[in-house]
């Protein structure tokens, strides 16, 4: 795959996306409320289907949200 010369440039430090390691070497599948927050997200954006940022923005969100659980006395 040719180097694509935008993210090569001297003055970007940042590598996109598709081009990093996956951290988690599991992956899990979607739950149905983040599917349905990625299409929603791809629909806004004018897409017909949610696309790998859509992904990782609702499964980032869904995991973030979580509130500590209380302590019972």
């Amino acid at each position: 795959m040719p180097a694509n010369p935008k993210y090569n440039s001297e003055k970007s430090t940042t590598t996109p996306v598709w081009d990093t390691k996956n951290p988690k070497k599991k992956s899990k599948k979607l739950s149905p409320s983040q599917k349905a927050k990625a299409k929603a997200s791809a629909k806004k954006a004018g897409r017909p289907y949610p696309n790998l940022v859509d992904n990782m923005n609702a499964a980032k969100k869904s995991t973030a949200k979580k509130a500590p659980a209380k302590k019972k006395k």
